[in-house]
């Protein structure tokens, strides 16, 4: 293919190519460089330079940084470059366009392209089998791209992962398994992020402190609130498999780490928050455990609350009103008696528990009835819509429904799936045991008193708050006039035959001469009434 005015081909470079997938003994780059030399001399060329670029693609020019000083260098040095010789056609480009783009520059500055084990020349022919070898090295690099996307589609369709495995899962031998190293801290963060309290911020301070790191390129660093993001929206982890490649979703061949309803849990929780904005969880004043009351009962006269203090010389703790209204200070110990008392005062009857607590018994096997059958029609809801999907995927692969259709369509059928999902959970139900929280009705409504005494400073106002919500009202010299809670005042009116389940407005007890929360939530007749009061893992609905 010589189309220059040189007389006498002199001079020579050599450049030398082999792909991280040809690095093979046969077809090393001392191979290559090895036939070339034997080329080089067989033709009577002098060698001036030789190029090696080791484990580049053949796709594409710009990704190939030594061919493009060896342009370069033979457009700087054109009058002393007579032949570029490689070990075959396809080593400078297995894309016929590129190869031509190559071969056009080097004709330019009068170069000739030499193949050390091809038929190269200057003649039609022969210019028009490199052409054709050209295509040929297109045509093999196409053919070994489709079989590779085949591959992969095989073995996301057989629930293989084709990528890296997420956090808490390593690869090994072609499969994805559980790492010992991150397992069970990426199942707490799970637990945890699912119990609704914590933003995506918290969640990644969490989980770098658990010790939690995302591997890039073999190092590691902490995890970003995106990349927590990530990976709580990864199927993943409930044994699915997902690609934006593919519009399928298959189950996988891994161990699943969490349940789907786990996972539709967790969406609907970050669905429903703004991250940016953090919860405070702590109260801004500190609570003082010899002041139990301190701004639970307030002042009679002004009703600010009272503050607690204690003497000049320590003797003894007292209340106040943080106004000095003028109401006289109370001794710590006599309002503290005040309170016992007050709550011996309006202690259910053992008849009104009794009653409480047969219809507590009735509405939770009602409910539990209930949830199983509206358990079975999500799942039949959840059936439909897969089948749906689906028949959906085929469309779009048939090509009915555009790629724009089909994400606008599943992500439709995803939400809803997880709105069935979310119905059916009843997770309280099938944690708690109903006879746990009888006895522990029994055990803390028989004696407010006795609880109130026996509680820790948090329980305490837990209970007091619960039973007075507007707060204790202090008339020296005793409480006076109190507004208990409607759930707590049904409690009290229970009777072992007729229970009226009304929603009831609260009452007033005149009441002269006294002074870490988990729930009880029952559903009765059209309204819900709520009672919290601390017990270790006690919170059922």
């Amino acid at each position: 293919m010589q189309t220059t005015s040189k007389t006498e081909i002199t001079k020579a470079v050599i450049y030398l190519r082999v792909s991280s997938e040809e690095q093979v003994d046969n077809f090393s780059l001392d191979t290559q460089q090895d036939i070339c030399l034997k080329e080089a001399q067989r033709r009577g060329l002098e060698v001036v330079k030789i190029f090696r670029e080791e484990g580049k693609s053949a796709k594409t020019i710009t990704g190939r940084p030594v061919l493009i000083d060896l342009l370069e260098y033979c457009r700087k040095n054109k009058k002393n470059v007579d032949a570029v010789i490689v070990y075959r056609l396809d080593r400078m480009s297995r894309q016929t366009s590129d190869y031509l783009a190559i071969r056009k520059k080097l004709t330019e500055n009068n170069i000739t392209l030499i193949s050390a084990t091809e038929p190269t020349g200057n003649s039609p022919t022969e210019k028009l089998v490199e052409t054709m070898l050209a295509g040929f090295a297109q045509l093999d690099n196409d053919v070994r791209s489709e079989r590779t996307k085949n591959g992969m589609r095989s073995r996301f369709l057989a629930g293989l992962t084709n990528g890296t495995a997420p956090l808490g899962y390593k690869s090994q031998n072609g499969y994805v398994v559980k790492d010992s190293k991150y397992w069970d801290k990426m199942k707490e963060a799970w637990e945890i992020i699912a119990t609704g309290k914590k933003t995506l911020s918290e969640m990644a301070e969490i989980m770098n402190k658990l010790g939690l790191r995302q591997t890039v390129r073999g190092k590691e660093y902490l995890l970003r609130p995106q990349t927590a993001s990530r990976l709580f929206r990864n199927k993943f982890y409930m044994g699915k498999l997902t690609s934006e490649n593919y519009p399928e979703e298959v189950r996988g061949q891994h161990i699943p780490m969490i349940t789907e309803a786990q996972y539709y849990k967790v969406q609907a929780i970050i669905d429903g928050r703004n991250t940016s904005i953090a919860i405070p969880l702590v109260r801004r004043y500190r609570d003082n455990p010899d002041f139990p009351l301190r701004r639970i009962v307030k002042c009679g006269k002004c009703g600010a609350a009272f503050t607690g203090g204690w003497s000049k010389y320590h003797q003894y703790a007292y209340y106040l009103c943080h106004k000095r209204c003028g109401t006289p200070s109370v001794k710590a110990y006599e309002l503290d008696f005040s309170t016992v008392k007050l709550l011996q005062t309006i202690t259910p009857s053992k008849g009104c528990l009794d009653a409480f607590i047969s219809l507590l018994r009735k509405t939770y096997y009602k409910r539990v009835a209930n949830l199983q059958k509206r358990r079975d029609e999500a799942d039949g809801e959840i059936k439909r819509l897969r089948v749906l999907r689906q028949s959906l995927i085929e469309k779009n692969l048939n090509g009915i429904y555009s790629d724009e259709m089909f994400k606008e369509q599943n992500k439709m059928i995803e939400e809803q799936i997880t709105s069935a999902q979310i119905s059916k959970d009843d997770a309280l139900l099938d944690k708690y045991n109903l006879e746990s929280i009888v006895s522990f009705i029994k055990d803390k409504f028989s004696d407010l008193g006795k609880t109130y005494q026996e509680s820790d400073l948090g329980q305490a106002k837990v209970l007091l708050s619960s039973i007075f919500p507007s707060g204790l009202s202090w008339g020296f010299p005793g409480y006076s006039n109190q507004y208990i809670s409607p759930m707590f005042t049904s409690i009290r009116q229970f009777e072992t035959q007729v229970i009226p389940l009304g929603v009831p407005i609260g009452s007033r007890t005149r009441i002269t001469g006294f002074g870490g929360p988990h729930s009880i939530h029952l559903t009765m007749g059209t309204g819900s009434r709520y009672f919290t009061l601390s017990h270790p893992n006690l919170k059922i609905g």
